[in-house]
């Protein structure tokens, strides 16, 4: 005999009715956002709207207060003859294609090397917890700081690297890592990755450390090569902690600008999109002209972080 469905909307309806237990905790947790919600707005927002707004105008760093509106000219002007305006710069597309190449270069780089250093850090060995200790270092020191140290080590004339390259024969001259414009990118993405490999190990670490071991013990015991197994079962199971660990790698390589700046200031060759909004908002002190080149990289950023949620909401939607 089938079961009767006539209540089975109004069980749904009652499912869905937030109860007043439910509608305590969501007033509770307004209440503990409110705080952080309110200084975020204070040092997030209010900054954010406040560039925007300078990107409409032709102020001046001596006195923002005496800039005019001029609408979108920072952006894109026609005056008649020609068009002006960032999006017509050929130095800001130079901009975006190396911070393009350096991001793509050094964050894939970043999430191979990561995962390979985790993979050896969590197998069993001697001395293992120091290990995993000592390959933090690099994270931990601040990267104005690794960046001056790599920029010593680079140099031309008394730099490490450039002595022991000679030393083993592999270069006949010392080389200008840093000023060269065929080697001065390779050098960045180098210091990069030096500096935020441990960053990506760790997470790949922590993902490592809960992976179910009945699926290990099982392919042990059926005698399945380790590679296979990797393929099959380690790297699908890794996935989530690496998109994650290449998403925040990827926001932060989009907005670099420290690194470069350290190792080789303005130069066209590493110019990122950051350095360039520095250069014309400091250098230039048009402050209209570094607020539109900063608006320009906030929404790049931004873009890709939306469209990151969006598909991780997508895919957590088709597994449930």
């Amino acid at each position: 005999m089938p079961v009767s469905t006539t209540h089975a909307p109004r069980e749904q309806l009652l499912l869905t009715r937030e109860t007043p237990v439910q509608r305590r905790q969501v007033r509770t947790a307004w209440l503990f956002l409110t705080p952080m919600l309110l200084c975020l707005a204070l040092v997030a927002v209010w900054p954010l709207l406040r560039t925007f707004w300078f990107s409409l105008t032709d102020a001046n760093l001596a006195d923002t207060s005496e800039g005019s509106f001029v609408g979108l000219s920072n952006y894109l002007f026609h005056n008649g003859s020609n068009w002006s305006g960032i999006l017509v710069d050929p130095q800001w597309w130079n901009a975006v294609r190396n911070t393009l190449h350096f991001t793509v270069v050094s964050v894939g780089l970043e999430v191979v090397l990561g995962l390979l250093v985790a993979l050896l850090l969590n197998i069993k060995f001697t001395g293992r917890a120091l290990v995993r200790a000592l390959i933090l270092i690099p994270w931990a020191i601040p990267t104005i700081v690794s960046a001056k140290i790599w920029s010593w080590m680079l140099n031309d004339q008394f730099g490490i690297i450039n002595h022991l390259m000679l030393s083993v024969g592999l270069i006949d001259a010392p080389l200008a890592w840093t000023a060269d414009a065929d080697l001065s990118m390779w050098a960045v993405i180098i210091v990069d990755v030096w500096k935020t490999v441990p960053f990506v190990t760790l997470l790949m670490l922590a993902a490592l450390q809960m992976l179910p071991s009945d699926c290990y013990d099982a392919a042990r015991v059926d005698g399945i090569h380790p590679l296979k197994v990797f393929w099959r079962v380690t790297l699908p199971l890794l996935m989530p902690a690496l998109l994650v660990a290449a998403i925040f790698r990827i926001l932060d390589s989009l907005r670099v600008f420290d690194v470069i700046y350290v190792l080789t200031s303005n130069s066209s060759s590493t110019m990122s999109m950051s350095v360039y909004a520095r250069q014309h908002l400091v250098e230039f002190q048009d402050v209209g002209y570094g607020s539109a080149a900063s608006t320009l990289l906030f929404l790049v950023v931004a873009v890709i972080a939306m469209l990151y949620l969006y598909l991780g909401r997508r895919q957590m939607e088709v597994r449930s």
